[in-house]
């Protein structure tokens, strides 16, 4: 029956339809005696007109064409009814529908909603997939049809699993099929699309799958998880990669092929990966601001090779879980940078050492705010030659301090000649003027790391420390009837005590520092005061790692000047203005001086002209 036969046949039956319904009245109606052994009634309208077919055989004649020229060959399973399928293990349920053979609803058993609800990562409002393939050169989407389910188990836990599969066979040797299998343990679902003898069914161009995902909002703070959600994809071959956390309309299309894909949200992840490949990819997000319910949508438009469909080696694997970077590294290789810990250094360190220590921690400590503690005091352990250097190099120059004075008052108003002396001075005492910020700047890797590290620290999530409920997210004391610009409209005390803390630390360091001076000196309390506004609305954790970091420094530098003796200082630099009295100069000395007079010429040349 080729299309103009359909059209016509559809069109003859709506006709029919509507005479039925309107005009079957009119015609002259002759009693017709029903069987005594019938069971079913006919409609008044087949009553009376025994010739005629009744409305509903002409409704179920019109659908019947309508699937076949939808569906083809796929009409009989056109129509059914779904029957949803729950399976679960230790770690996860998940929710499968007969109609299209589909994911329906996951929810993760170890985890909550902020309002202590149990926690769904999709469901059939929030997530639809669709898998369509080309028969006879037309569209089918096959996630419209309904399978015939095959299980023998729905849970299953430790090292066992469970597989079940959706099959529309057209005979024995011919058949589409979903499978999924899951382990006992974990949040991967192994997923097979099996296309059995189905050349000269099914065209060989490649399947197209769509999914849309509404990312459900599970947090308490909306703004900040919509900063840190977006759609994070591996191409074949390629470096990781993300479509960025704007608000606006995000989209790209990876044409060299795609292992997989995510759409990940602060600490949650609906993934997608690939055995082989998805031969081509365009993602794209969005967001509706007025819709609160949703953090942002994600689409996923994705070329499956029709080869692997057809010979078996359409595998993929879903994973529905917690972006914990312990359990994200074992599913694929790239795949636990899902777990944004920062640039490539910051990366390095919390991937070596950060990581390490917290999770060794967790083994024996229930509590994340003592385990913050302890964190602190390892790493200013580690830290502590570098933190030693540093105070050396300020008690150094503290000695040195009344001579670097006497030629600042010598030289007053030639700003080239001071620097001069002073770094002759340097010189001849055996003091590097660098020495002193080498180790403060190689401490700033570990500093910035935790910034990574505890906003993104699923461990922290819904944990409760002292006056914070979560230390994944800010402590509110005081909520304020207004938002001030910068800060917002609550108060976080672990933000105060930080920026209290240090303001005191740079204070005690300025007294030792003596090449702070004017403007710097005062330009070093700025740095605290707008930390106070940036980290007002960030992780607990974080601003209480900080704090306690302080408090441990205070007590570090007090046990440093127990062990410094400036006398021994001093003596040891007069030896060495002996020792250094005939040297040369070296080239560094002399590039600095070079470059220090050409500054100074500008400046008089800049005065000059006004």
């Amino acid at each position: 029956m080729d299309k103009n036969q359909i059209t016509g046949l559809v069109l003859m039956l709506a006709l029919m339809t509507i005479y039925f319904q309107f005009f079957a009245d009119e015609i002259p109606q002759e009693p017709v005696e029903q069987a005594a052994t019938e069971t079913t009634v006919a409609s008044p309208a087949a009553q009376e007109n025994p010739g005629m077919p009744s409305a509903a055989i002409v409704n179920d004649s019109l659908t019947t064409a309508i699937h076949q020229d939808r569906y083809g060959i796929f009409a009989p399973y056109a129509s059914g009814e779904a029957k949803e399928i729950n399976i679960e293990n230790e770690s996860v349920k998940i929710t499968l529908s007969s109609r299209g053979g589909v994911v329906k609803r996951v929810e993760l058993k170890d985890y909550l909603t902020y309002d202590k609800e149990p926690l769904v990562l999709i469901d059939r409002n929030s997530s639809q997939s669709d898998l369509v393939l080309i028969s006879n050169y037309k569209p089918v989407n096959v996630s419209e049809l309904y399978y015939t389910p095959d299980y023998s188990r729905l849970e299953v836990s430790g090292t066992d699993s469970l597989s079940l599969s959706f099959k529309i066979a057209i005979d024995g040797g011919r058949y589409i099929e979903h499978k999924y299998k899951l382990g006992g343990t974990g949040f991967q679902l192994r997923y097979e699309i099996n296309l059995i003898g189905m050349d000269g069914i099914i065209d060989n161009q490649d399947a197209q799958l769509t999914w849309v995902d509404h990312m459900k909002n599970v947090e308490h703070t909306l703004k900040e998880s919509r900063a840190k959600t977006t759609i994070n994809y591996q191409p074949t071959g390629g470096d990781f990669d993300d479509l960025g956390v704007g608000e606006g309309t995000e989209s790209e299309t990876i044409e060299q092929g795609l292992k997989w894909f995510a759409f990940k949200q602060r600490f949650f992840a609906s993934a997608l990966i690939a055995d082989n490949q998805m031969s081509k990819a365009t993602l794209s997000t969005y967001v509706d601001t007025s819709d609160s319910s949703t953090v942002k949508s994600g689409t996923a438009v994705l070329s499956l090779p029709i080869g692997d469909l057809k010979t078996g080696k359409g595998k993929f694997q879903y994973y529905f879980g917690p972006n914990d970077y312990t359990v994200q590294k074992k599913v694929v290789d790239g795949f636990e940078q899902n777990v944004d810990l920062g640039w490539f250094i910051f990366r390095l360190v919390n991937k070596f050492l950060i990581i390490p220590i917290f999770n060794l921690l967790e083994n024996f400590i229930s509590n994340y705010g003592v385990i913050i503690i302890i964190l602190v005091f390892v790493i200013r352990l580690i830290l502590a030659p570098l933190t030693y250097k540093s105070h050396m190099s300020m008690a150094k120059m503290k000695v040195l301090k009344p001579e670097m004075d006497a030629i600042k008052e010598k030289h007053e108003g030639d700003m080239q000649k001071s620097q001069k002396e002073t770094m002759e001075l340097y010189s001849k005492a055996g003091i590097n003027p660098l020495s002193g910020c080498i180790p403060v700047l190689l401490q700033f890797p570990f500093l910035l790391a935790m910034f990574n590290f505890f906003p993104n620290s699923i461990e922290l999530r819904q944990q409760a420390f002292l006056w914070a409920k979560d230390l994944s997210t800010y402590d509110n004391v005081l909520n304020l009837p207004f938002e001030i610009p910068f800060y917002g409209d609550h108060v976080s005390l672990f933000t105060l005590l930080m920026t209290a803390s240090t303001i005191l630390y740079t204070w005690s360091n300025s007294q030792m520092n003596s090449q702070m001076q004017g403007p710097m000196k005062t330009m070093q309390y700025m740095m605290p005061i707008m930390f106070l506004f940036f980290l007002n609305s960030f992780s607990a954790g974080l601003t209480f790692y900080y704090f306690v970091s302080n408090i441990v420094s205070f007590g570090q530098m007090a046990l440093f000047r127990k062990f410094v003796d400036e006398d021994k200082i001093l003596k040891v630099m007069e030896e060495n203005r002996k020792k250094n009295a005939n040297k040369k100069k070296s080239k560094f000395q002399l590039k600095l001086e070079e470059a220090m007079k050409a500054g100074e010429d500008q400046r008089k040349k800049g005065k000059k002209k006004k």
